[in-house]
């Protein structure tokens, strides 16, 4: 899959262009909303990765042994109490991760996790994303398994899911909490019109119905592309066209980059030197976990410092 990708994100277009999009969608919905690999068809995306919305035969006994098959899930668990993990999804932000270097993976990338690995581990819980581990956790609760789907989208849902899984270990959740607050601005920034962008063909940019959306309002950015309609029907998310961008013209644009050379493909755009953001400097480019999946702690953190300094940043035009 990354291979794939790598390739997609060459100059070739044509064929691999409209490739780059189906497996770029994979991505951008890891915790959003999932691409199915076999049709691209905007029907197949579910959002996932967020505050609960759902847990079969819970016990009223805090959990002993967990499985997280979302690197969110994970970090957060580990964070309230490492004690209790006893199997991870496999994911790029733990490559070189010690704590969890010794953790059972039950899946690697976007392999559907291995029953049997879940199964030998013996959890008392799974947890996976709505939309995106619904058919593992149907299969381990036909086995009398306990499992908890979770979805985060939003500044409340992180606090939210937070919350549950020190329910659900018996830890306190507030150094984590407080830790979060820290991550946002002190005073309000500039409400400076925004536009992120995470795809350039098509160009999609997060409504205020995602996790970038929301945090862009928890920075009190204005994002337009907030409530704008796009085309292709994508859970959080719309298409622009260039004539859109140009109409919006912001002061701060964010490029989201899952892997290198968007924002120098944006640059050969034609509308790209005429938007006032261009012309002020004001361009930064993000990673891809943190702004559009929220993907670690970590990553949140890094993400919204980044947005402190691009939301910040004193206009001498």
């Amino acid at each position: 899959m990354n291979t794939k990708l790598h390739l997609a994100m060459n100059k070739n277009y044509g064929v691999i262009m409209q490739r780059r999009f189906i497996l770029f969608g994979l991505i951008l919905w890891l915790s959003l909303s999932i691409f199915a690999c076999t049709n691209a068809t905007s029907e197949q995306i579910k959002n996932t990765d967020a505050s609960p919305t759902s847990i079969s035969q819970q016990s009223q006994h805090p959990a002993k042994r967990i499985i997280t098959l979302t690197s969110l899930s994970s970090d957060i668990a580990y964070q309230l109490d490492s004690t209790k993990i006893v199997g991870i999804a496999g994911s790029s932000l733990f490559k070189n991760d010690s704590r969890f270097k010794d953790i059972p993976r039950v899946s690697e990338g976007q392999a559907t996790p291995n029953l049997e690995k879940i199964v030998a581990l013996k959890p008392d819980l799974v947890i996976g994303a709505e939309g995106f581990s619904n058919l593992t956790t149907d299969k381990l609760k036909e086995l009398g398994m306990t499992t908890l789907l979770t979805k985060v989208d939003s500044w409340d849902k992180l606090q939210n899911l937070t919350k549950t899984l020190a329910k659900i270990v018996n830890a306190d959740p507030t150094p984590l909490l407080n830790r979060y607050q820290t991550f946002l601005p002190d005073k309000p920034t500039q409400h400076l019109s925004t536009l992120v962008l995470v795809s350039r063909q098509p160009i999609l940019s997060p409504s205020k119905k995602s996790w970038a959306g929301n945090l862009l309002e928890k920075f009190q950015a204005k994002n337009v592309s907030a409530d704008l309609q796009g085309k292709i029907s994508i859970p959080g998310y719309v298409t622009l066209s260039a004539e859109k961008v140009l109409e919006a013209n912001p002061e701060v644009l964010i490029v989201v980059s899952p892997q290198p050379g968007l924002l120098k493909s944006f640059k050969s755009e034609s509308f790209w030197n005429q938007l006032k953001a261009t012309k002020n400097n004001r361009v930064y480019e993000f990673d891809y976990y943190g702004l559009v999946n929220p993907g670690s702690v970590d990553a949140i953190e890094k993400a919204c410092q980044q947005l402190k300094v691009a939301l910040s940043a004193v206009d001498n035009s």
